[in-house]
């Protein structure tokens, strides 16, 4: 019996985090409680090996039946802690990354699963090579230089086969007649050389401009960290794309889907040449889907191949998706699979055979066409709701070719980003702006659908039959209770009953979709206003101009310009700046403190204190005038709250000085002074803008025992971004068209406030008419 055979083993498992990985270690504790298990686990930036256990493996809900069958989580954690270890390794280092110590540890295992793999079908060719080629050669040679005798049980795919069609035997590639004669240690050499060529090519002084010129496209005048920041994320996700590009093309010019089952071919023929005396067996499972029934049906862990593509076309974002409706669709449960790992486990290698393939299409297959038409009749009775809770209408698909397909969504993601390119142009706020964001939501959706289509499109179209003669076979030799304990045969799923009653129910509650009628009862941004209030908060921390104010620099000194102007010089004042405001609004958008430096010479030669004077006034005439209430009443509800409330701000401090009563603490940009009481028209220091205005806020916190993560921030433009990134409150207030977008995105909370209505709207800013004596003094203009 299996349970007994491996009674007393120390088991070791790598990929223990993943899909399958997890469902391992529950199905082992459950139902092999006499084993030990030794998880390698890759630390995290943050985390430990250790860590990563507690949070992402045993934390996970496929251990809520073992945790209610011990009688709660106080018995889980102590037979965790006795039957589970922990190393830390990483399957993509030689020698595994692992200590001397944790060597030593791994030299006592019995059985070795290797799981570990980089899974995803658009990794970067490198890391898919490093991963899959290598990984498994690197458990094998380091169990060689233990003097190790595990058994080396290695979890590899179907789709090492490649593109072929009909029967794909259990044999390795090379074994076959379709044998390309492929090097794999040629391949690694090559994968790696590539990586320092693009590498040095994304550092180019054009690319490195073409980066930076789409980084200030995005951010706009964020600041020289953020855009820096933003052009290395570019510079690095441009690397990457040209790695996954040359992933799909090596694999496509040598017959398999991706990159991923091209390497898995490779690691399986690297492994047996370089395996030396360790025992090794080779498990195949094709396209795995959620649990037929352990630890309950439909437990699933992240979203595999399929989960995506049903999502979005039961959300009508798929109009269409090729295949071929007559082909074999190979899918199996995650349970299946586990259960037969465990089963080639316990044979040992002396039994098991060499290659396993676990699948369905050459017993119980599942056609592409039955597929579809099972998925549309779930969503015909059972539909998503869109935001208004209307049902969604599922359309039905013609099965097309992956070409048509995908000139389709091509030329919808340019009408989009054209439309979104005019709209960033213009000068948009608030729920105008907000059309911009949805735009770039509506491209994320092309995209992803074109990444679907690109990604998954070969597997729907594949016609090969996984041969299971192995599987069956070792099936046939179990007794009744194993059978029932550790099913591994694909003849047992009712494929429509799994569809309808295990598989889409659990990926509709997994996906978080709106699955009933009705408007959204959850108050979103109610729910976020609690948080920002809340009064664990430390810090609120305000912009002015379009925060609080529907006002501006410009609208300041236009006021106070022309307080002291004869009548007859308004108009030309008004001419001029008028003809300035293109050159004005460049240089703001190139960059704030050189705008902020440029525009503000103005005041040179103006009398501070007549200055001080006007700007008592100016508070009542322009900024109380256009303040908005919703946003005033914000600060009050911050220091009511206990919170500490700072205003940063670029206008000038004698400006806002008024404003001193509302906040704990206000940081202005200071001009310097003459001894004659005249202002210099240069300031003090660097104006509080982009990341200043986050190192300013981090020095406060820092100076009086404030946490950053307890902190909110309110801004209106995407060059407050340094500041509303340091914060764990970030709240964009009125976001012009860059900010919300990003806003919409990382799901902030976005207030959209007004000036009173009934208040005085000017059409110019300018100061009221004053007598000859009252005129003396002010800016001298």
């Amino acid at each position: 019996m299996i349970a007994q055979s491996l009674a007393g083993k120390r088991i070791a498992i790598t990929g223990a985090t993943g899909f399958v990985g997890t469902a391992l270690v529950e199905r082992l504790l459950r139902g092999v409680p006499d084993c030990t298990i030794v998880l390698l686990i890759r630390p995290g930036k943050r985390t430990t090996a250790a860590d990563r256990l507690r949070r992402e493996i045993l934390k996970n809900d496929a251990f809520d039946r073992l945790r209610a069958e011990l009688g709660g989580a106080g018995p889980f954690d102590e037979m965790a802690a006795r039957r589970v270890q922990v190393i830390e390794g990483d399957v993509s280092n030689d020698g595994l990354g692992l200590s001397e110590a944790d060597r030593q540890i791994l030299a006592t295992c019995d059985i070795v699963i290797h799981s570990a793999a980089a899974v995803a079908f658009d990794s970067p060719l490198d890391r898919a090579v490093e991963i899959n080629l290598m990984g498994p050669t690197r458990v094998a040679q380091t169990l060689q230089s233990l003097d190790s005798t595990a058994h080396l049980v290695a979890v590899s795919t179907c789709y090492v086969a490649g593109n072929r069609r009909g029967r794909a035997p259990e044999e390795l590639v090379s074994d076959g007649p379709f044998d390309l004669g492929i090097s794999w240690r040629t391949e690694v050499a090559a994968s790696r050389r590539l990586r320092s060529d693009t590498e040095a090519a994304s550092r180019t002084p054009e690319r490195l401009a073409h980066f930076r010129s789409e980084a200030r496209r995005e951010l706009g005048a964020a600041g020289g960290p953020a855009l820096g920041g933003k052009t290395e994320q570019l510079r690095t996700r441009w690397v990457d794309d040209q790695l996954v590009e040359a992933g799909r093309a090596r694999a496509a010019a040598v017959g398999w889907p991706d990159a991923y089952a091209f390497t898995k071919a490779l690691g399986e023929q690297a492994l047996i040449e370089t395996k030396g005396s360790v025992p090794v067996s080779i498990v195949r499972p094709s396209i795995i889907e959620s649990a037929f029934a352990e630890p309950r049906p439909g437990w699933i862990r992240g979203f595999r191949m399929a989960e995506p593509v049903i999502i979005s076309y039961a959300r009508a974002l798929l109009k269409e998706f090729p295949g071929i409706p007559e082909g074999t669709i190979d899918v199996v449960p995650v349970d299946l699979v586990v259960a037969a790992i465990i089963n080639v486990a316990a044979l040992g290698p002396e039994r098991a055979p060499r290659i396993t393939q676990v699948a369905s299409g050459s017993t119980n297959p599942l056609k592409y066409g039955t597929l579809q038409d099972n998925v549309r009749e779930f969503f015909t009775k059972h539909p998503l709701y869109d935001n208004e809770g209307q049902p969604i209408i599922v359309p039905e698909w013609s099965f097309p070719g992956r070409g048509r397909v995908q000139g389709q969504l091509e030329r919808a993601r340019k009408v989009v980003t054209r439309a979104e390119k005019t709209l960033q142009a213009l000068p948009l706020r608030g729920t105008q702006a907000a059309w911009t964001a949805r735009l770039e939501e509506r491209k994320t959706e092309i995209e992803r659908a074109l990444e679907y289509v690109e990604l998954y499109g070969l597997y729907t179209e594949c016609e090969a039959i996984y041969d299971v003669t192995n599987l069956l076979a070792m099936w046939d030799e179990l007794d009744a209770t194993d059978r029932e304990q550790f099913c591994f045969d694909p003849r047992v799923v009712d494929w429509e009953y799994y569809i309808h009653n295990i598989h889409l129910p659990s990926v509709v509650t997994h996906s978080r979709v709106k699955s009933t009628p009705g408007k959204n009862k959850v108050d979103r941004a109610g729910r976020l206003r609690r948080s920002v209030l809340a009064p664990e908060r430390h810090v609120a921390a305000f912009d002015l101009e379009n925060t609080l104010i529907a006002s501006n620099v410009v609208e300041s000194y236009s006021w106070l310009a022309t307080r002291r102007l004869p009548s007859s010089d308004r108009t030309r004042f008004v001419l001029r700046t008028l003809a300035e405001a293109p050159t004005l609004l460049r240089l703001d958008r190139a960059d704030r403190s050189d705008f902020l430096r440029y525009f503000y010479r103005r005041y040179e030669d103006a009398p501070a204190d007549v200055l001080a004077a006007d700007a008592r006034e100016l508070l009542s005439q322009i900024i109380l005038t256009k303040s908005f209430p919703a946003g005033i009443r914000r600060v009050r509800e911050h220091r009511a709250a206990g919170h500490k409330t700072i205003l940063i701000t670029g206008a000038l401090s004698f400006v806002v000085e008024p404003l001193r009563p509302l906040f704990d603490e206000i940081v202005a940009a200071d001009m310097t002074v003459r001894p004659d009481g005249t202002l210099s028209g240069e300031l003090r220091g660097v104006p509080p803008t982009g990341e200043t205005r986050a190192q300013v806020l981090a020095d406060y916190c820092s100076a009086h025992g404030y946490s950053l993560e307890e902190a909110v921030a309110y801004a209106d433009s995407s060059s407050d971004l340094p500041m509303l990134e340091a914060v764990g409150f970030p709240v964009a207030v009125n976001p012009e068209t860059r900010l919300a977008a990003i806003a919409r995105k990382r799901g902030w909370l976005v207030e959209n406030w007004s000036k009173a209505a009934g208040g005085p709207r000017p059409l110019l800013p300018l100061g009221p008419v004053l007598s000859e004596r009252e005129q003396r003094g002010g800016v001298r203009r």
